[in-house]
């Protein structure tokens, strides 16, 4: 498949040029005119273009354009149907607490209800709205004057400190302003209908600065500090990098690509010259809160499509975010005012030892073969407004992949509703006095193109392992048991779930043959091979949020490759009615055989997550992922011709009794 790296920083200051020369816009660094959503590089075309997508406030008009960058021309306009919504970039989210801040209404609230009068202590987290309350009308997403609201609901927090340290979500306040960004206006504040409860005051900080402040959890480190461990290599790492985006590691080859939506995209994945993938990233999220009390009906988020990935990306800190010889790749995005936006060191590779790889002894006489295994880690990190999601691909020397996401950051808490007024929530956890954690989900869903020995004749078959009955010839002792494979013929059939109890898999196979074993060489979608396994999503059918999030209500979608379908919520998920994509594309029941520009497998997982007050203030990580298993794609172990090593830097602990009687 051809790669197309993604935009320097001076072809973005060229494709944003062309549209302002387009629209007459020559001063506005502050976006009231033109706002650039995106500007990344268009993968389909053959020759070097920009997808930009822009929102005009004024009108509240959204446009896509496609401009040529090596004679800047325009190529193509398409004007989006009023009241679409592209997602919220990093500049929108900043405009919305501005904007909160800045409101006569929200001040005189806040005072009138908590004696607040310093709103810079104020966080507003800026959330997408998916749906309306039943009785909500001025939620609409039209203004009077006919033009479209881009609206964001903030949920409110207080600063008991000043600057940024204190932990605000141990002080979440009840009101919810809602601002249109276009207007720059609140345009309602939810939660005024109701006396004002008392903001919880315990001082439950993680922040290193004030840790000594805490009211009931630790003020000081503790006391058996853990002694350093380094990651050594004293010949460098085993990977090589070319042109910045193409990387070499033990037979593994594949070109990395960066976008503001996805983040980190994997191309052209191959092992020891035979391909695996055409490309691989993270495509869509849905959270839904389990909270049934308005206005935390309308808590939920499409992260990747609310606020994208690649927008929300960290800097990783050396010997921190990553252990070893690390080789970091930065990224150019673009601001709301089409400027080139440097992201330093917002991808991480390096090398983890995983313990053993293969190991036998021969009991006779005690002869050991085993070797260390080995994996090159690619990851990002993506901090979505209080959560910190953490995304690891792993190749291994085996010819795995394994793709796993931690989930660490903050929980996003609230006051107790109005029908908890015992003090206990009915739909979360008390992670603090005072202070409610909602059970929610994070459902995930990974877009993998699909390219076993060549993505011409990949298919998928569903693989079972079921027991057979007891019969006097084919299983007369009740001992067999069996895999079932069945071919997943289109894309109706292919909408799958996960079963635990038949250990279900798929498996996506070329029409090659194995020379030894005469199966087809195949890759097997292994599901949660990271953390436990997970339900789909679990609203109701009837809900906003099982509408647009579709893609989470099974494990497994199959499609024809397309090059428009690219996520499987839609292109723009706020304010959606949820009826564009995965639901939208199978629904025409295309055939899965022989499709000349191969598959795509969309995979959905995630975590249900019952917060724990061991959560707060600050998540340990929860793991969840998926593993790419080579299944008959080779002659055998791809690991024996690993040289064995042993590793002199390992030291004998000589203070251990056992050591010492030696």
């Amino acid at each position: 498949m051809v790669y197309a790296p993604p935009l320097t920083a001076d072809e973005i200051t060229t494709a944003a040029g062309v549209i302002r020369q387009l629209k007459g816009v020559t001063d506005d660094p502050h976006g009231q005119e033109l706002r650039f959503v995106a500007i990344s590089v268009l993968e389909s075309s053959a020759e070097r273009h920009a997808h930009i997508i822009t929102v005009e406030p004024p009108t509240g008009k959204a446009t896509e354009y496609v401009v040529k960058l090596e004679d800047p021309t325009i190529v193509s306009t398409l004007e989006l149907p009023l009241g679409t919504q592209p997602l919220f970039t990093p500049d929108d989210c900043d405009l919305a607490e501005q904007v909160v801040q800045q409101s006569s209404e929200v001040a005189a609230a806040l005072e009138e209800r908590y004696g607040i009068t310093d709103l810079t202590r104020v966080a507003c987290d800026p959330w997408s709205i998916h749906l309306a309350c039943d009785d909500d009308t001025a939620l609409t997403q039209w203004r009077t004057d006919g033009i479209p609201g881009r609206l964001v609901q903030t949920f409110l927090y207080y600063r008991q400190e000043d600057g940024l340290a204190d932990n605000h979500y141990a002080h979440p306040i009840d009101i919810l302003p809602v601002v249109d960004l276009n207007a720059r206006v609140v345009v309602c504040i939810h939660g005024m209908d109701r006396p004002a409860p008392k903001i919880p005051t315990e001082s439950v900080n993680y922040h290193r600065d004030l840790l000594h402040k805490n009211t009931y959890l630790p003020t000081k480190w503790r006391s058996d500090v853990p002694k350093p461990l380094n990651v050594i290599q004293p010949q460098g790492p085993s990977f090589t990098v070319t042109n910045d985006t193409h990387v070499e590691w033990q037979k593994w080859s594949f070109d990395m690509g960066f976008n503001y939506r996805e983040g980190l995209t994997l191309h052209n994945v191959s092992f020891d010259g035979r391909p695996v993938l055409n490309r691989a990233a993270l495509v869509e999220m849905a959270v839904p809160y389990a909270d049934p009390y308005p206005p935390h009906t309308r808590k939920c988020a499409f992260d990747v499509g609310d606020y994208g990935l690649g927008y929300c990306a960290n800097s990783l800190q050396l010997g921190c975010d990553c252990l070893g010889h690390i080789r970091y790749f930065d990224a150019v995005l673009n601001d709301a005012a089409g400027n080139p936006v440097h992201k330093p060191k917002v991808v991480c590779m390096h090398e983890e030892d995983q313990g053993i790889l293969w190991k036998h002894v021969e009991y006779r006489n005690g002869y050991n073969e085993s070797r260390r295994s080995r994996e090159l880690v690619i990851s990002f990190v993506a901090t979505v407004v209080n959560y910190e999601y953490l995304f690891y691909w792993r190749l291994k020397q085996d010819g795995m992949i394994d793709f796993e996401i931690k989930l660490s950051g903050e929980l996003s808490t609230n006051l107790l509703s109005a029908p908890e007024s015992d003090g206990r929530p009915t739909h979360g956890v008390l992670v603090a006095p005072g202070v409610n954690s909602q059970i929610h989900q994070h459902m995930f869903c990974a877009r993998l193109d699909m390219a076993v020995d060549g993505a011409e004749h990949n298919t998928v078959r569903e693989v079972d392992i079921v027991s057979r009955p007891v019969d006097p010839v084919s299983n007369p002792y009740g001992n067999v048991f069996e895999p079932v494979e069945t071919l997943l013929t289109t894309e109706q059939a292919a909408i799958r779930t996960l079963d635990v109890t038949k250990a279900r898999t798929w498996k996506i196979s070329s029409n090659k043959t194995n020379p030894i074993n005469g199966k087809l060489t195949s890759y097997k979608l292994v599901p949660f091979s990271k953390g436990a396994a997970q339900p789909v999503l679990m609203t109701d059918p009837s809900s906003a949020v099982f509408k647009k999030g579709t893609f989470a209500t099974s494990h497994l979608w199959v499609t024809p490759y397309h090059p428009k379908e690219r996520f499987p919520a839609g292109e723009y998920t706020p304010q959606g009615d949820g009826s564009v994509g995965l639901p939208q594309w199978t629904s025409q029941d295309r055939s899965l055989l022989d499709c000349p520009e191969g598959i795509v497998v969309w995979h959905a997982f995630g975590v249900l997550h019952v917060p724990r007050i061991e959560d707060f203030p600050v998540m340990p990580c929860e793991i969840t992922g998926f593993s790419l298993k080579p299944d008959n794609f080779f002659l055998g172990n791809p690991g024996i011709d690993i040289p064995p090593e042993v590793n002199e830097a390992s030291k004998l602990d000589t203070t251990a009794c056992c050591a010492a009687k030696k």
